[in-house]
């Protein structure tokens, strides 16, 4: 995953940098247009696009840019728990942050029709959900947990 920046603004958006991602695996690739942010931004890009679609990575690899050392996976836990970092606004404004977290965990919840998830169904796996990993992480870091 890096940032390409720097470029001449575009589209009705005014993008100026785009961000990629590639899928070691399955050798695809994911460009998401953007402008040169923060690390918050970085995370809600990444948790908006990535991960409410195909849950966390297992492995990510990045330089050392400042949006992806620690300050990027502290902003990505508080997308993970549906928490804004800009001013709330109302219900509204709650119900669009919280709508990628409701469409993973929709698509990973077994539906009695079935008998599986609706990401099982469509790509033959479930994502590895934030929880999941966090739990391995606290277990890896703290066994007694």
């Amino acid at each position: 995953m890096d940032w390409v920046t720097g470029l001449v603004p575009g589209g009705k958006e005014d993008y100026n940098a785009f961000l990629i991602i590639v899928d070691r695996f399955r050798k695809s690739m994911r460009c998401l247009c953007h402008k040169e942010d923060t690390a918050m931004d970085t995370a809600l890009l990444f948790w908006n696009k990535i991960i409410s679609t195909g849950g966390v990575p297992k492995i990510i690899i990045s330089d050392t840019d400042p949006k992806f050392t620690s300050e990027f996976w502290t902003n990505l836990r508080f997308c993970a728990y549906g928490m804004e970092y800009k001013d709330h606004e109302g219900y509204t404004h709650d119900l669009v942050t919280l709508l990628p977290a409701v469409q993973l965990v929709y698509n990973t919840s077994q539906q009695s029709t079935t008998g599986k998830t609706p990401a099982l169904v469509q790509k033959g796996w479930n994502p590895l959900l934030p929880v999941n990993h966090l739990k391995k992480n606290l277990l890896t870091i703290h066994p007694t947990a």
